[in-house]
């Protein structure tokens, strides 16, 4: 592995794909900073990391706190100049109209679209003087179009998109590639597995289709291809989805 002067800063890293997103850029020689709510769960993926060779820093992160985005991104930034800033929180909730709460659609909200805003206004502030530097957002299906009780989850979506594109109209001129990736499809998790269970049946998930769930390593490979982009051909926005998902 070859050891880059260079930090990648994941905000979200789960134990999915923000987990993978953070080990492809660390085997490919980056300083990997993650943060997550709960820093805690973060053990299990900084020891993977660093048992083949990586270097990573975890932090406990609330990414809804402007204090708490502005230290993180100052720290990652110290450890090696910031070059890669990836934001990865989800937040998908389903309830219909009526149960959706006044809290349950500003908490959407601030996670994944306002705390959004923050990473990349933070991201920018460092990576501008440098005149380089890359700022991803993890997008939905519910960022193009909104679903049966996603009313909170599509419109934090929405938001981020919106956040993302001004960001980059903003920034792309100053040799700052920033892109929006539209994951279309659900992704291969416990959780996701869990409610396919109880949609459909234990059955379900011992028959699963292989083409049905994308894997979250495959998300991390996209994040990578986007990252050598040559800068006469940036992508802003791209749609992943498997090969055997309807759209």
């Amino acid at each position: 592995m070859q050891k880059r002067n260079a930090t990648v800063a994941v905000i979200g890293a789960g134990d999915f794909i923000g987990g993978e997103i953070a080990k492809k850029f660390a085997a490919e020689g980056f300083t990997v900073f993650v943060g997550r709510r709960q820093g805690e769960k973060l053990a299990p993926l900084v020891k993977e990391i660093e048992a083949a060779g990586g270097t990573v820093f975890a932090r406990s992160l609330d990414a809804r706190k402007e204090e708490e985005m502005i230290s993180f991104i100052s720290d990652a930034d110290k450890h090696a100049p910031l070059e890669v800033c990836v934001f990865n929180i989800g937040a998908n909730v389903n309830f219909p109209i009526l149960d959706t709460t006044e809290r349950v659609f500003r908490k959407v909200w601030e996670m994944a679209c306002y705390s959004g805003f923050l990473a990349g206004r933070e991201a920018a502030r460092v990576m501008l003087p440098r005149g380089k530097g890359n700022i991803f957002f993890t997008g939905a299906t519910a960022s193009l179009r909104g679903g049966s009780g996603f009313a909170a989850f599509a419109s934090a979506k929405f938001g981020l998109r919106a956040v993302a594109q001004s960001i980059a109209r903003e920034l792309g001129p100053k040799n700052i590639h920033v892109a929006h990736l539209i994951i279309d499809s659900s992704v291969d998790t416990e959780w996701v597995r869990q409610l396919i269970a109880n949609r459909e049946g234990k059955e379900a998930i011992e028959n699963l289709d292989p083409n049905r769930l994308m894997r979250p390593a495959a998300v991390a490979e996209t994040y990578w291809q986007l990252y050598q982009q040559p800068r006469d051909a940036w992508t802003f926005e791209t749609e992943i989805r498997p090969f055997g998902e309807k759209w």
